[in-house]
Parts: structure tokens; sequence; C-alpha cells
């Protein structure tokens, strides 16, 4: 135990990957619920980040995701042009096993009891129906049904905002933001893969498609039965793909790494799945191959502009009008890795970490008055 906490407590406070207001572990023994929540930034506001529920290797990989997730919410919410700082919650378990009403009731008192300083949504293994029960205890859960109030399935903006980056990508790449013609392959074509799959049908695409669930994939194929759709075996396969333009990976993080970057047929990189870049330095490794990559946090905050939306009263054409500008955050963003001659992620990076900064020093200033 000691060892992990050491490893905690110097990611938290030394490392680049640290800088958290406040981390937070929850438990509840009468539930089982063992929970992490973490705060990286509340310049912009309150912290808004979904609620992953992960049956973890160890509880200090669970800490870990929590801190990495929850920065990658400060800088996507920033980008996003929201008033809002980044946050993320996980719970440790097997939620087809441990998840409980009982349990998601005690999670929502712990959210509570943060004042707000915490705002919850969906994520991985989360649904608006848990949302709608974690509400019961706090007003600070977003994501919930309409029939409570809430946007119900964030997914739904989360793929357009994709597709405005595949849209903006192409315009920066080949002159014309279409997707027409172009070979585009899927990893994942669950919750948001699905969507993603639709626009790109009806923008023109050919799309290739690959999931661990068969059933997704058949899903899709008998849904579109005339489309230029077909699947592959897995992941291995599709990046492999011959004449690929844009791969979109849709399903868990990393899948960008040292093995899928070198022979990775695609040139544009634009996808759902969060934390798309294994490691520090593969940002360099898909420019040094002349693959764009558009930031994951940049094109998949259609979700978080949608549930963000819950706190001002829901309306959909006022969240879709929102995330059509990930088009243009996008454009800007090659824009300026171009200018500093830097890769799309740093580039990001930097334009997120001045609007947190110029954010601060506007409050430090009022302080001062």
């Amino acid at each position: 135990m000691t060892e992990m906490t050491d490893g905690v407590l110097h990611t938290l406070f030394r490392s680049e990957q640290g800088g958290h207001e406040q981390v937070v572990l929850c438990q509840d023994r009468a539930t089982g619920l063992k929970a992490v929540i973490a705060i990286h930034s509340t310049a912009l506001g309150p912290a808004l980040g979904g609620t992953r529920f992960h049956a973890y290797a160890s509880d200090e990989e669970a800490v870990r995701d929590a801190l990495n997730l929850s920065r990658g919410m400060s800088y996507k919410n920033a980008l996003a042009g929201l008033d809002l700082g980044g946050g993320k919650a996980v719970i440790i378990g097997d939620p087809s096993t441990l998840k409980s009403e009982e349990l998601l009731l005690a999670y929502g008192r712990f959210v509570e009891s943060l004042g707000g300083r915490y705002v919850t949504a969906c994520d991985v293994g989360t649904y608006v129906a848990d949302m709608d029960v974690v509400a019961r205890e706090t007003r600070w859960a977003t994501g919930r049904s309409p029939e409570n109030g809430g946007a119900g399935d964030s997914s739904v903006l989360t793929a357009y905002g994709v597709f405005q980056g595949m849209r903006a990508s192409a315009q920066h790449l080949w002159g014309d933001p279409t997707l027409r013609g172009r070979k585009v392959g899927v990893a994942g074509v669950g919750k948001v893969g699905k969507h993603l799959v639709r626009h790109l049908l009806e923008d023109g695409a050919e799309v290739v498609i690959t999931d661990v669930r068969e059933e997704s994939v058949r899903e899709l194929l008998d849904l579109h039965p005339d489309a230029k759709l077909s699947a592959v075996a897995d992941t291995e396969a599709l990046i492999r793909v011959e004449g690929l333009d844009i791969y979109a990976p849709c399903a868990l993080g990393g899948a960008l790494n040292d093995h899928s970057v070198p022979v990775l047929t695609a040139t544009v990189v634009c996808g759902a799945a969060n934390n798309q870049l294994a490691h520090p330095g593969v940002e360099k490794d898909l420019a040094d191959r002349g693959i764009l990559y558009a930031p994951d946090y940049v094109v998949n905050a259609g979700g978080v502009i949608q549930v963000a939306d819950e706190l001002h009263g829901f309306d959909f054409d006022r969240c879709k009008a929102k995330a059509s500008k990930i088009f243009d955050t996008t454009l800007a963003i090659f824009a300026r890795a171009k200018t500093d001659g830097i890769p799309p992620a740093a580039a990001a990076d930097r334009i997120a970490e001045q609007r947190m900064s110029e954010a601060l020093a506007e409050r430090a200033a009022a302080r001062k008055a």
C-alpha cells in the first residue's frame, strides 16, 4: 500500500501529469463502493467530467486513470469554450456484478458532499439510467434522461463533433470539408461509433468497421445493407487496411502507440476515444510519418457540450450549434501547429493552457480590486 501511495502522490504533486486541486477517495462498505473523484482544475468553473465504472487491475491503476482523465477534461472543456473546469471519477469494480441502486445512491452522496465543485455525467460503464439514480442524491449529476430533466444520450453529439473534426481535417489536408469518396476506418461501433458511421455514410464515405462485440458489427451491417460499409476482424486488421484515409479510434484509450503508429496506413487520425496517445512522444511519431492527428479531447467534446447544457436547461439545437464549432476549433489548432512548428496535440494544449491561465489571472486581479 505504501508503494502505491508513494506512486500516486508523486504523480499528484510532482509530475507533469499532476497539478490537481483535489482528489477524493470514496468508500461505502455496505454497498461495496470504492471510487476516486479527481478535480484537476476549477480555473474556468466547476469541474465537469463523467464517471467511469471499470474493473481495474489495481487500485493504483484506477487512481492514475482518474488523474489522467480529469486533466484531459480541463483541456477539453477549455477548448470547447465552456466555463467549466475538469474533473473525472472512477468507480472500481465490474459494473455487471457490482453495480446496484444502493451503490449509485452512495456515490451520489459523495458527489453532493463536494458542494458543486464536481459535476458528474456518464462515461464507460455508466449510463443515463445510472445518472438518474445518482441524481436522486445530488443536483450535480448531468447526462440524465429527458424524463428527469436531462439531455439523454450524449453519444449523439459526441459523434457529431468527431464528424466535424474529420471535416476540418479534410479541409486542412485536402482542401475540401467533405468525406465523400474517402475511406474511413472506425474501431469501436458502440454508443458513439454507430452514430459516427451514419454521419460518414450520409456524407458519401466508404466505411470499414470493427468491434470486439460481433453483434454491434452485425447490427450496423444489417442497418445499412446498401451502403459502402464493410467489416474486418479486429483493430490489427483495420489499421492496415489498404487505401485508408482516416482512422477513427472510438473504443478505449492508448490506440496510438509504438506498435500501431508504424503500421498505420491512414493519413489522418480523428476519433472519439479518450487518451488515444499511449505516451508522450507519440504525437511526434505521427507527425514524423506525415499523419495528421486531430486531438481527441478537441473533437470528442460534443458530449460534454451536451451534458454541460443541462446546467442551464437543456436545448438540443443550442448544443448542436456549439458542437458545430468543433470544426473551427480544429482548424485553428492545425493553423497554430503550423505557425509554431509543433504537433497539433501540443498546439491544442497551448491554446487550452492559455485560456485557463488567463482565467486565473482575471480571478487574481478581481481579488485585488
